[in-house]
């Protein structure tokens, strides 16, 4: 199970996600800081993989395409948002 209400509490943005895409890698943290939450200015940089999974804040972002405990991920800061 994957929680839909992500928050990041290094930038304070609400963690995006979208099935069945991975982001193209050249991504890099000008790209994010400067199109998000804009998903018409995302999709630029997504790639179209069925059964993966695209994640990104302002801050940082993750591409997942198989099962992943994202709380051993150290670079991350993403927590629940609360339901």
């Amino acid at each position: 199970r994957t929680c839909d209400q992500l928050r990041c509490t290094a930038c304070d943005f609400r963690v995006s996600l979208f099935n069945d895409y991975i982001w193209d890698q050249s991504c890099d943290y000008l790209f994010f800081r400067n199109n998000m939450p804009e998903i018409s200015k995302l999709r630029a940089k997504m790639i179209k993989k069925k059964g993966a999974r695209a994640y990104a804040c302002q801050c940082s972002w993750r591409s997942i395409d198989e099962l992943t405990d994202l709380q051993t991920d150290q670079q991350l800061r993403w927590v629940c948002g609360k339901h």
